[in-house]
């Protein structure tokens, strides 16, 4: 006999998958369990009795019985002449009969009432098979086992009762203290009117668990779990992203349940044309007369009976089982199962951002709903950016203690103390508690809004936001307006701008740092900056080819300008002499052939920086002569061949910086800028230094390193103010003694030049130090001791 036992693998599943079976498929399952056992117990009936059991039959001498047919089974042979026949008498007669009862078993017997109990075990084994064949399936098998190992996750996971108890108003903490201080209440009572009995039977020492529940219970997710949290919402976006790419799980669950239905209609068409068949009196006509005297038989279906009761009894079942599957397929076809909304979810959790969801995922979900609606709702949590959002702040407020952050800080070139974040996943609360702060720099932190807390930082006047896309609630914009002092903007595209920077109406200082499309920089909008009463200094480094118009809008107070534009060309300047109150003016890097002409309008500019253009002439220098208060002038970094005779005439200069170009002549008239200070003409061509240098009383600063000069005229150890002077890389092979004049003397270049020896007269220059003398060691020691010690003495 078979045990039933040797069909579980049929139906046996993983017993988390009982959260994709309906009802339906359970009360389908125990119709085939019930099926199955009749098929086991019809098999079993056929193994261990007698399947038919045959007697010779009586008749007339002249007559014949044809063979039988449904009609005579049950009418007797009626004959006036009954003449009995002998048998023939032998030693085998059991073996006779086994032999007859096999042969009429084999050829009289209906197919129909033979293998009834077979085709029970074989359909209701393909019903088994096909109910659960979705979850073998390797295409739906791997994504049903990773849905459910991500549910049961989600199901558990701390972070979902704390998300759903957040949403409806309810704090986790007053809660486990409201049940707390209400269980205790009743314990209390329990433990005073059973104190006696406790007494006597045990003491109270050996019981604490029945009676003490005041448990800590930890108001947050500690660091695991938040971790574990995090990294559950990972999971659940990568699986939705595979997920809903295809219906392979529907397509298997309409194939199986149509597969059912036809087996389920043809089960009962053939069952209920043959179930008459299984009758109890059969007769049998065999040719074996020369073996036992005897030709027909009347034959007994030991098991008709039964195997009648039992088909009737199976076709109810299949009928149940059949009907159940008509209204699978109903449900399946008149259904939207491939789309699943968690409006109601949105509705009572009050979590609007939650997406609806298609194909297999909205599917698998729809079958879950079957289960308990719960499930669906616990995992929607781990759909929605606002959850996901609450997660990350509070594990971040736990890494970033207000103690770290403290750490951190540091004190910026404006002297204030800043504390830099760089690419975390939000904006720690925990800022907000270091009210020292004044200075805030944010790198790569991307849909954060600033929050109302950061009215605490009453300190904080600089903010630098560096690649960050940020909101800021209301009342944080109200206090941004009031305290911010500096602003810098990183961004990628314009539309990241923060809206809230146009109305930051204490605002000194703004910093826009970015790259545009080259249709976008040609047209490129900022809104008017009308609001920003009290900004002096605007930084632009981008890539534009006009001033935009919106600076105009502050033309009457800004100060300072400066424009990088990494390279792109800037075409259109006429903007420029609107802003008539600039005192510095930096264009760098804008592919400039000449200096603007807009330029020589700005009347109170004190300081104008060319850096990093294509300049080769600046014969147009002559018109700065009308800017009265220009004391720095920097053409840096160029190709100027030539300096023009006409820079006599900027006679207010201060510093002038000529380095990087490919200057080879000094024009004597260069000199007559008797108020210059500094003067760098490092890295240019030049082979010969005019005596007139000995002009510049004011110069404190001068630098000629990497250029081709092999002689210094004595003029130039005439500018006692002297305190940096720099000829390394030239062709040098004598340092006049004069080098003695110079005093005031603190940094001195002679490295990569061709001296021998250098000049004992440098102990005069009691300022200089070994540090400041930048020279070879070799070189160094030529010098007599005395003075090589005085300069390594601090």
């Amino acid at each position: 006999m078979i045990p039933v036992t040797e069909f579980r693998q049929f139906s046996e599943q993983e017993p988390a998958f009982r959260v994709l079976k309906p009802w339906w498929d359970v009360f389908t399952d125990y119709l085939s369990v019930v099926m199955l056992m009749i098929g086991v117990f019809g098999c079993t009936l056929q193994v261990v009795q007698d399947k038919i059991i045959c007697l010779p039959q009586r008749i007339s001498m002249n007559q014949t019985i044809p063979l039988p047919n449904k009609t005579e089974l049950d009418s007797p042979v009626v004959s006036q002449d009954v003449h009995e026949m002998m048998g023939l008498k032998t030693n085998l007669d059991l073996q006779q009969y086994s032999f007859i009862n096999q042969m009429c078993y084999e050829k009289a017997l209906h197919w129909y009432a033979k293998y009834f109990p077979y085709l029970v075990l074989i359909h209701t084994l393909i019903f088994m098979v096909c109910s659960n064949f979705w979850f073998k399936f390797p295409g739906s098998s791997s994504k049903i086992e990773h849905f459910i190992s991500i549910l049961g996750k989600c199901f558990d996971s701390p972070w979902t009762t704390r998300a759903l108890s957040e949403v409806s108003g309810e704090n986790p903490e007053e809660k486990d203290n409201k049940n707390n201080s209400a269980s205790k209440a009743i314990l209390n009572v329990s433990v005073e009117g059973n104190l006696d009995s406790l007494e006597k039977t045990q003491s109270l020492k050996s019981i604490p668990e029945k009676i003490v529940v005041d448990k800590p219970t930890a108001s947050a997710l500690d660091k695991k779990e938040g971790e574990q949290a995090k990294a559950l919402f990972e999971k659940v976006k990568k699986f939705r992203l595979h997920v809903e790419e295809g219906e392979i799980l529907y397509v298997m669950y309409v194939r199986q349940t149509v597969l059912k239905v036809f087996k389920f209609l043809l089960i009962i068409a053939y069952n209920s044309a043959l179930v008459s068949e299984v009758q109890i009196t059969v007769k049998c006509s065999v040719d074996i007369q020369d073996m036992t005297g005897y030709k027909h038989f009347s034959c007994n279906h030991t098991m008709a009976h039964l195997f009648s009761k039992l088909s009737y009894c199976y076709l109810c079942f299949v009928a149940v089982y059949g009907f159940t599957c008509l209204y699978t397929s109903y449900w399946l076809f008149y259904r939207s199962l491939k789309e699943y909304s968690f409006e109601y979810v949105r509705q009572e959790t009050g979590i609007d951002d939650i997406p609806d969801v298609k194909n297999d995922f909205a599917f698998m979900l729809h079958m879950i709903d079957q289960y308990d609606p719960l499930y669906s709702k616990r995992f929607a949590v781990f759909l929605s950016e606002v959850s996901e959002n609450k997660l990350k702040q509070l594990n971040l407020n736990h890494e970033w203690t207000p103690e770290k952050l403290r750490q951190r800080l540091l004190t910026n070139h404006n002297n204030r103390l800043e504390l830099q974040l760089f690419m975390l996943s939000g904006l720690p609360d925990t800022i907000f508690e270091v009210t020292e702060l004044q200075s805030l720099k944010l790198e790569i932190i991307n849909n954060v809004t600033i929050p109302a807390s950061i009215a605490q930082l009453e300190n904080l006047q600089e903010l630098s936001l560096y690649q960050c896309c940020l909101k800021s609630h209301t009342t944080a914009t109200s206090f941004l307006k009031d305290n911010l002092k500096v602003l810098r903007v990183k961004f990628d595209d314009s539309r990241e701008l923060p809206h809230w920077l146009y109305h930051l109406r204490n605002l000194e200082e703004l910093y826009l740092i970015g790259s545009l499309s080259p249709d976008a920089s040609k047209n490129v909008v900022l809104e008017s900056l009308r609001e920003l009463k009290n900004l002096k200094t605007l930084s632009l480094k981008s890539n534009f080819t006009k001033i935009p118009q919106s600076i105009v809008d502050v033309s009457s107070h800004l100060q300072r300008l400066y424009v990088y534009n990494d390279g792109t060309k800037l075409v259109m300047l006429n903007n420029l002499k609107k802003m008539v109150n600039l005192t510095e003016l930096e264009l760098v890097h804008c592919d400039l052939e000449r200096i603007p002409h807009a330029v020589f309008s700005l009347t109170n500019l004190q300081e104008l920086d060319l850096k990093e253009n294509n300049l080769r002439s600046i014969e147009e220098i002559v018109s700065c002569q009308h800017l009265h208060k220009l004391t720095c002038l920097k053409l840096w970094h160029n190709s100027i061949c030539y300096i023009p005779e006409h820079i006599k005439k900027l006679g207010s200069l201060e510093r002038l910086y000529f380095s990087h170009n490919k200057i080879e002549i000094l024009p004597s008239h260069l000199f007559l800028c008797n108020k210059l200070r500094y003067l760098d003409l490092s890295n240019n061509d030049i082979r010969f230094i005019p005596p007139e240098i000995g002009v510049l009383q004011s110069l404190q600063y001068f630098s000629v390193t990497c250029n081709k000069i092999d002689n210094l005229p004595d003029e130039l150890f005439f500018c006692k103010k002297l305190k940096t002077l720099k000829l390394g890389k030239n062709t040098l092979s004598l340092l006049s003694p004069k080098i003695s004049y110079l005093v005031l003397l603190t940094h001195l270049e002679l490295k990569g030049n061709h001296f021998e020896l250098l000049p004992p007269e440098l102990r005069f220059c009691r300022a200089l130090k070994r540090g400041g003398l930048v020279v070879e060691d070799v070189l160094f020691e030529t010098l007599p001791s005395d003075i090589r010690d005085k300069m390594k003495a601090e």
